[in-house]
């Protein structure tokens, strides 16, 4: 099986925890995971001429994942974390970082002429520079790549435009129950949770919307109908990165061939592991892995 080139796109930083600090930010997260799947993964953003951003670099060195990793001269970005006693998270998000000068350069140009696939969000589109620079690889991609909109809407870091453009470049959408309410406001959508996705993959030509809806499962909206997946029965520790977990693993299979039933079982497995550690970027077992490492 070859593998293929996906990329992971937006918001790079340290998600800062009472007691620890972890790497994060979904974009690099589902890199990382698409990569411990088999394929080739590449976390595309910015840093800061800090330490923090030489401590990403460095970290992201050691998990052997590739990135392009521009330089800014805003600090490298930061997100106070809190987890309930269920560790369900809430965030408190520094502005004016780092991946908010992410710029398109021809050595992003050449990568998206070749990526199969790439994952992007919401909060990283706030910046014109940095909206625009995602746009500019969406657009420069090759006929037939998936390009996978993985919402991730945080606390008010979103508009209208920002969310109705990215649909426009999408083909699969990706979110949660919390968020489909908030969606259906936004673009004038009414409905229950179904009749919602089901109106946003026609209003914008969608191949599928994937929803999410935690212990209550997953559902895939598509042409031919819909796929009912239910969730694993874990024990918690944390929820950080599960949906960018899931995301990967949903993707990973797609190009590796499989089905959308086999995509999200996959998905719903590799979650479930995250879940079960603490951190956005636990090591998989090597058996979920989809593509097989070249001798």
């Amino acid at each position: 099986m070859k593998k293929s080139t996906i990329v992971g796109i937006g918001e790079l930083l340290f998600d800062v925890f009472p007691e620890h600090k972890a790497l994060g930010g979904a974009p690099t997260n589902f890199a990382y995971h698409c990569q411990q799947l088999g394929h080739e993964a590449i976390s595309i953003s910015a840093i800061g001429r800090d330490p923090l951003g030489q401590e990403i670099r460095e970290e992201l060195c050691a998990r052997q994942l590739t990135t392009i990793l521009q330089e800014s001269d805003y600090p490298t970005g930061t997100v106070q974390v809190t987890l309930s006693s269920k560790g369900s998270p809430t965030y408190a998000i520094s502005e004016g970082v780092a991946w908010d000068d992410l710029h398109f350069t021809e050595e992003l140009r050449s990568l998206a002429q070749r990526t199969d696939a790439i994952c992007f969000g919401s909060l990283a589109q706030l910046s014109e520079t940095s909206r625009s620079t995602i746009l500019s690889f969406l657009e420069a991609m090759p006929a037939g790549s998936l390009r996978i909109f993985d919402i991730n809407l945080r606390l008010h870091y979103y508009t209208r435009e920002v969310i109705h453009t990215s649909l426009e470049h999408t083909d699969l959408l990706k979110l949660n129950d919390e968020e489909v309410p908030i969606l259906a406001q936004l673009l004038g959508i009414e409905g229950d949770m179904e009749a919602i996705c089901r109106q946003l993959f026609e209003l914008y030509s969608l191949q599928a919307v994937i929803l999410t809806r935690g212990a209550a499962g997953c559902s895939i909206y598509h042409p031919k109908g819909s796929i009912f997946h239910p969730s694993a029965s874990i024990e918690v520790v944390d929820t950080v990165g599960a949906g960018d977990s899931f995301t990967a693993g949903f993707v990973s299979a797609l190009l590796a061939g499989r089905n959308y039933l086999e995509a999200v079982a996959l998905a719903t497995h590799v979650a479930a592991f995250v879940c079960s550690h603490p951190g956005a970027m636990p090591t998989l077992p090597p058996h979920y892995r989809l593509v097989a490492t070249e001798v």
